[in-house]
Parts: structure tokens; sequence; C-alpha cells
């Protein structure tokens, strides 16, 4: 064990920057890439060798955008109006509330999102389905 940790001893260096918690979005932007490239090689593999790597690198990522990247608040309308500009979506691609009249509705304040839309609202969009309630 202690051959192993000279070795990483040896390499850390050159690979320590990866590993600091980013202080801004270049260096987000930096982890996610590794993470994507990360995603390519284990191949959702739990038994992948850079599985491990991988979780390190998708904790840094995750507590950079808790705290620097807030969640919207206001309206449940509203935080869906937000993430559609956000992610460049119509009405017509939120398929997951409903049929087009419905999805209408909920847009203009005539029916409340239910359980299930939030659900899969928040499934969609990674947050918290508080953000629709």
């Amino acid at each position: 064990m202690v051959q192993a940790y000279q070795q990483l001893m040896e390499v850390w260096p050159s690979i320590s920057p990866y590993f600091n918690s980013p202080t801004n979005e270049e260096e987000l932007d930096d982890l996610i890439e590794l993470a994507d490239y990360l995603m390519d090689q284990t191949q959702g593999e739990v038994n992948h060798p850079l599985i491990g790597l991988l979780d390190i690198v998708g904790t840094l990522i995750s507590d950079y955008e808790r705290t620097h990247i807030p969640e919207p608040k206001g309206t449940p309308v509203g935080c869906l109006k937000y993430f559609m500009r956000e992610y460049g979506l119509k009405q017509k691609d939120l398929t997951e509330i409903g049929s087009p009249g419905v999805i209408s509705e909920v847009m203009s304040g005539k029916r409340e999102l239910n359980k299930r839309q939030i659900k899969a609202l928040s499934a969609r969009f990674g947050c918290n389905p508080a953000v629709f309630i």
C-alpha cells in the first residue's frame, strides 16, 4: 500500500488541479467536461476502475452548484417559465404535464400542477420538487 501512496504522490502535482473545488464558471465547465469524459469511459459500469473518480468529480460539481447556482424562487408557473427559458423549451415540449389544453391551463394559472406533474418536472429539470409547489 505504501508503494501505491508513493505513486500517487508522484503524479499528484500534475493531476491535482482537477480536484480542487471550482471557484468560477470556467473551472466548473472544466470539471463538467472531465465528468462527461469519465461517463463515456465508464459506460455506467458500477465496477469500472474510474467510477470512484467520477463520484469525486460529481461531488465537486454538485457542491459548487448547490452553493453558487440558486434554484429559482417564485410561483410554480414562474419557475416553470424560468426553466423553459433556460432550456429553450416551448409549451408543446412539456408533454409530461399533459395535453396541450392542460399545459395551457397550467401556464395561464387556471390549473395547478398535480403531484405527478411536479414529480416529472423536478426529474426533468433536476431540481427540488418544492420549486413547483
